[in-house]
């Protein structure tokens, strides 16, 4: 029996190298959920067996542990949990969300897998480790290859998003190249092809964190070689200086290569839009790291921040959880004492370098400094996923092995009683297994089929959203944005009657327990306030509740337009139903009126709100005040599908043709099957025709 464990153990510690390849199209996120609830599962049975061989007396490498390096995970792990439990909210932190896995859970199974390929790992490990991240690197790197073969543009391969795919492999590339460098013959060329493969797949995914990271990893070890007195390295260099200055040179003209690597590399600069954006967040984000820098505001909670400072005049994307650079994610989330030990993380790696050059393995030390390197730079400018993050730990355990491969493993001693407990704490994490993975397995396709019968079947709809409340998993608050989304983006259009009704009152329900139980979460008291606003006709909506959301949801983020545009029209909505230049009415409009004058005042350089406000004065008779707020919004106007859309509505109310046109043919070149807005300009182009 022991000995089948020992086999098992083993395998155990090396299965998550497959986390890159596992999808499920049954789940909602079939990209990374399925990846995160597996590693969950593989690390708790790991754990399990662990406890039994060790009590029965199997030996490990217990004096590996006393390597400084091999205490930093453990202590980012314990500061993780001290700043999570005195932070915002100590559940979200450990769970997570589905779309991102990333708690303190998966830093949990992540730190014990390290561990447990410290105590273990032998050559034979070793090898094979690296040897499976090569196959399985390179496997995802022709899947990639194959995606933009197919369909051109960024590609994200097996992990669904490009900056994740690229992450990962910039990792994998250099422990494939430390795989090539025990192999020989056809074995070591096919290695070398696979990290060939990989770079091809990181530079098509036109990820600049990752390609730039990869970039300086070149120079930095043709710099090296050049040192080394090696000709054929310093011709390189200068040929590479040259180009680099080559590229710089022309990269206007390089931003209109239909190849989008070259053309997103060429685009970087301070007037990008995408770069504008991350150093608007991360000055901002900076700022508030600075009111919580000892212990931050715990895991998970980045969003928070983001909430406060969030403007639409500099953010393009609406809502974020990640500031785009695990170093100031870790600031944020564990002060600056999570800061440090996340660079003694990456240093770590730096002193195995310096260790093997020391002892004369100089090929081996400079690609495990690449390794350090290209992470470090790249993780400037994205973040890790469970499939970049483990392989990191994973590496470095094994890394930390190989450097004291002459120590002797041991076995502790223990009472003989603890063999039979050890049966019991392994049944025990075994049980775990069904709350960390296989109920929220089944929330995740009780969510997918919700999505799947939300016009077809509402009422089996209803019942799979109820379904997977009811398992009483993490879920939570993706579930009410998910209900969300389907009630007013399709179902709130789609759906009558009772159907309608039904659909609204589920969304509302899932929306209301998250709102009482998270009251951090701006998304979620915006979407309750959306949801109660668009209630079917005849269903009564508790006006306490609507005012606590949306009182909530602009003090969580005050920025944000919609929050101020569903205040706006509860005024609007209150006043008409008394008669037309009533005394009630007229009261109902300048309330809106003076909620939206303040919203401006808050974001002024901002296009649509001036619209807004421009049809608003316009439907309260005041036409001369109308166009000069909406002549306001035209020049602030920046290319924008859905002010395009508010500003065509008010110029084509008021019959301001060439406006109007302008606006639509903004519509069409933003939206080309917006067949509606298309219908329109033609008719206007028809008009102005006739009258020439």
């Amino acid at each position: 029996m022991m000995k089948i464990l020992d086999r098992a153990f083993s395998w155990l510690l090396i299965a998550p190298v497959i986390l890159p390849v596992v999808i499920w199209g049954g789940f909602i996120y079939p990209y990374l959920v399925p990846k995160t609830l597996l590693f969950y599962a593989l690390t708790l049975l790991a754990i399990a067996v662990f406890v039994i061989l060790v009590t029965h007396g199997k030996k490990f490498f217990w004096t590996r542990l006393a390597q400084w390096e091999a205490w930093v995970p453990g202590a980012l792990l314990v500061l993780a949990y001290v700043a999570s439990w005195r932070g915002i909210d100590f559940y979200r932190s450990f769970w997570s969300l589905f779309v991102r896995g990333d708690g303190l859970l998966m830093l949990t199974c992540a730190v014990a897998s390290f561990y447990l390929i410290l105590l273990s790992a032998d050559e034979k490990f070793y090898q094979r480790l690296f040897r499976a991240v090569a196959v399985v690197a390179s496997f995802v790197a022709l899947s990639g290859v194959g995606e933009w073969l197919m369909s051109g543009g960024r590609i994200g391969g097996l992990l669904g998003n490009a900056a994740f795919f690229a992450g990962y492999l910039g990792v994998a590339l250099f422990a494939t190249l430390l795989a090539a460098a025990g192999l020989s013959g056809w074995w070591r060329r096919a290695a070398l092809g696979g990290a060939a493969l990989q770079v091809i797949a990181v530079i098509l995914s036109a990820t600049r964190g990752t390609i730039l990271a990869l970039g300086l990893a070149l120079v930095a070890s043709l710099a090296y070689f050049s040192f080394k007195k090696s000709k054929a390295a310093q011709v390189a260099l200068g040929l590479l200086i040259i180009l680099g200055a080559s590229f710089f040179a022309l990269r206007a003209e390089l931003a209109k290569v239909p190849f989008e690597p070259i053309a997103r590399i060429a685009t970087i600069s301070t007037a990008d839009p995408d770069v504008a954006s991350r150093l608007f967040i991360w000055k901002n984000m900076l700022s508030e790291i600075q009111k919580a820098s000892l212990l931050g505001i715990g895991a998970e909670h980045i969003d928070v921040l983001f909430n406060r400072f969030y403007d639409p005049m500099q953010i393009s994307e609406q809502w974020f959880d990640r500031s785009h650079n695990a170093f100031i994610d870790y600031a944020a989330q564990y002060g600056v004492g999570g800061l440090l030990l996340y660079l003694a993380l990456i240093g770590s790696f730096f002193n195995i370098a310096a260790r093997e050059a020391r002892r004369g393995d100089r090929s081996r030390a400079l690609l495990i400094g690449l390794l350090a390197l290209t992470y470090a730079v790249q993780n400037f400018f994205v973040f890790d996923t469970i499939s970049s993050f483990w392989l990191l730990l994973a590496v470095l355990a094994a890394l930390l092995a190989h450097s004291q491969k002459s120590v002797a493993p041991e076995a502790l001693s223990f009472p003989l009683w603890t063999r039979g407990l050890s049966y019991l704490v392994a049944l025990m994490l075994l049980t775990f297994i069904g709350t960390t993975s296989i109920r929220p397995a089944l929330a995740a396709a009780d969510l997918m089929e919700a999505y799947k019968y939300q016009l077809t079947d509402p009422t089996k709809e209803v019942s799979d959203l109820s379904h997977g409340v009811a398992l009483l998993t993490y879920a939570d608050v993706e579930y009410g944005y998910e209900a969300y989304d389907m009630y007013t983006n399709v179902q709130n259009a789609a759906l009558t009657g009772a159907a309608k009704v039904n659909a609204y009152q589920a969304a509302r329900s899932i929306l209301t327990n998250n709102f009482n139980r998270y009251p951090y979460d701006a998304r979620t008291a915006l979407y309750l306030a959306q949801i109660l606003s668009i209630a079917p006709s005849g269903v009564s909506i508790d006006e306490g509740v609507l005012s606590s959301a949306l009182e909530r949801a602009i003090i969580l983020s005050p920025k944000r337009y919609q929050s101020w545009y569903v205040l706006a029209n509860l005024s609007i909505s209150q006043a008409n139903a008394y008669p037309a230049k009533s005394p009630e009415r007229a009261a109902g409009y300048a309330a809106a009126h003076d909620i939206l004058t303040k919203y401006i005042s808050l974001v002024p350089k901002l296009a649509q709100p001036y619209f807004v406000l421009a049809q608003l004065e316009y439907a309260s008779g005041d036409a001369a005040t109308a166009a000069t707020t909406a002549a306001k919004g035209k020049a602030a106007y920046v290319s924008d599908l859905e002010t395009a859309k508010r500003a065509a509505v008010y110029y084509e109310t008021v019959r301001d043709l060439p406006n109007a046109a302008f606006f639509l043919t903004e519509v069409v070149r933003l939206e080309p099957g917006n067949t509606a807005a298309a219908g329109d300009l033609e008719k206007i182009k028809t008009y102005e025709q006739s009258q020439h």
